[in-house]
């Protein structure tokens, strides 16, 4: 499918005041049209898997689906887990060629994931392994069902916790020292919800 390039006209972001971080949000970052098309294609045509995280000792199933896409030898390791990239498709190759443009960067892999439905979530934690290197670029592309997002400050308990919705469509970049205090988080919910499918497309050193 054809993605529009970076350089048409998009919704400014939304930059959040938080101490030690930068984070921006682009709330109708694609058109309500190449949403859709692209969570029909993406759900479609990932060869989603759910692994096992391994947490103080214990394996458990991953609370959500995977796969990972990226440059050759660009593998990511966390939680007990070592990915090796599958080559990247072209819709996903579109969609990092402009995010590129707009972080002023050139992502390199992009880790997937497929939230069924508000049981799927993504605890408490920071995108700060080694191979990301220091002060790492995350763009994260959201589709389908809207979800909450959480952030909180690691050392400072007198900051207060972000929480914003990620609708169908937006972006959200993370940047400058952001994972080095901050942690964030899909966090579960009883409530009804649809699909989610997002994309975290990252810079392996």
């Amino acid at each position: 499918m054809e993605v529009q390039s970076a350089a048409q006209t998009f919704f400014a972001a939304q930059r959040f005041s938080l101490p030690d971080a930068d984070v921006r949000l682009y709330l109708q970052f694609f058109t309500v049209e190449e949403s859709n098309r692209l969570f029909r294609l993406l759900r479609a045509d990932t060869p989603w898997a759910q692994r096992h995280l391994t947490i103080f000792g214990k394996t458990h199933p991953e609370p959500r689906l995977t796969a990972w896409y990226g440059d050759e030898g660009k593998q990511y390791s966390y939680s007990g887990l070592t990915l090796h990239p599958l080559p990247w498709t072209e819709t996903l190759w579109q969609l990092k060629t402009r995010l590129d443009a707009v972080a002023q960067t050139s992502f390199n892999s992009v880790l997937l994931n497929l939230y069924r439905n508000g049981r799927d979530s993504n605890g408490w934690h920071q995108d700060n392994e080694p191979e990301l290197g220091v002060n790492p670029i995350i763009a994260s592309l959201s589709f389908g069902a809207e979800r909450r997002f959480q952030l909180r400050h690691k050392t400072r308990p007198d900051v207060a916790k972000l929480e914003v919705n990620l609708p169908h469509g937006s972006l959200l970049l993370m940047a400058g020292p952001t994972q080095h205090f901050w942690q964030h988080q899909i966090p579960k919910t009883a409530k009804p919800v649809g699909e989610r499918i997002n994309l975290t497309f990252r810079v392996i050193k």
